[in-house]
């Protein structure tokens, strides 16, 4: 059974479903990743990548709406 937290519609995918694929060099500041907090340039990455994600999103939804249902009845 799904919980009502679960019912609320994503604005992009689990982070967690994936590795990420970044590079060790942060790509806003240039400076190695793994040396001090990056919490200014993920903020800034993410709203490079709203449109992108939006993107991402809706080609998902669609893929799943065009899907043909196995059991239906």
């Amino acid at each position: 059974m799904q919980s009502s937290a679960n019912s609320v519609a994503r604005t992009r995918p689990p982070m967690a479903s994936h590795r990420l694929d970044l590079p060790s060099c942060c790509d806003i500041c240039g400076k190695a990743r793994s040396t001090r907090k990056h919490q200014a340039c993920s903020r800034i990455r993410q709203q490079r990548k709203s449109a992108e994600w939006a993107e991402l999103m809706a080609v998902r939804a669609e893929a799943k709406q065009n899907k043909p249902r196995r059991y239906a009845r």
